[in-house]
């Protein structure tokens, strides 16, 4: 199983240089290189190009998901294409097995000619590691965690204050957290996961500056995934979710983070 693990993401390995490949065909570069792939973190990877290009995002947001379909173990990753000289963020998106979470944002703006690093990161794939390494030999110790935890937490028992956070008000909206979703009168707007989870700290401190480093260390730091760009992309589709009641909205408050304000 570890050897075919390994097959696996040197596979996957060729299919980012593949990636790169066909961004230069697409740019009208049939001769420069795309130049050694960079493995920068245990599930991120760096493309680099020899010479500047240009691309438009509809097309690498396309021919990411084909080529990474591929992949078995890929389910959701995010990709940053970074400028070269600064490491600032050009254009990122997020793409998800359940895309209904993907994160897409001016895929009609054709970037200019430039020189460009990709750096794509992958979410742990951290049962199937299990599967793949552990599972066979853990049993037994699985069996014992199991038995301890369900003699410590009986059946029955909720998280504390939970409940009180399902359902919250915001202005003439209905915020049901656990279900994801927003009610005012006959209309339900979804939410995604992540949305739920952004706009709960939001209601749970309605009307108070909530810091930008905070939401993005209490959304992504347990995932390893802190993208500046990512949380400004989540504020603004939120922003629209919100526009059915136009007295509940979030702000921005210069130089310091976001207030979701409700107008009495």
């Amino acid at each position: 199983m570890e050897d075919k693990r390994d097959f696996v993401i040197s596979r996957r390995e060729v299919l980012l240089r593949r990636i790169g490949h066909e961004l230069l065909l697409k740019s009208g570069d049939s001769t420069s290189r795309v130049l050694p792939l960079k493995k920068i973190a245990e599930n991120e990877y760096q493309i680099r190009f020899e010479n500047e290009l240009t691309f438009q995002p509809d097309f690498l947001v396309n021919t990411t998901r084909r080529l990474l379909a591929k992949d078995p173990l890929v389910d959701d990753y995010v990709v940053n294409v970074l400028n070269c000289d600064n490491s600032s963020v050009a254009y990122g998106y997020a793409i998800s097995k359940n895309k209904k979470d993907d994160i897409v944002t001016c895929i009609g703006r054709k970037q200019p000619r430039a020189c460009y690093m990709i750096n794509i990161k992958f979410k742990t794939t951290g049962i199937k590691t299990i599967k793949n390494k552990y599972l066979l030999g853990s049993l037994p110790f699985l069996a014992l965690v199991g038995f301890i935890f369900f003699r410590t937490f009986k059946p029955g028992k909720s998280v504390p204050g939970n409940q009180n956070n399902d359902m919250l008000t915001l202005g003439s909206i209905i915020f049901d957290a656990k279900n994801k979703k927003l009610i005012i009168d006959d209309n339900i707007i979804d939410l995604t996961v992540t949305e739920t989870r952004v706009l709960l700290i939001f209601a749970l401190s309605p009307n108070e500056t909530i810091e930008r480093s905070r939401l993005q260390k209490e959304i992504w730091e347990d995932e390893g995934i802190i993208v500046g760009r990512s949380l400004d992309m989540f504020i603004s589709k939120l922003r629209k979710k919100l526009e059915i009641d136009p007295k509940v909205k979030i702000v921005n408050i210069r130089s310091k983070g976001y207030k979701l304000e409700i107008i009495s």
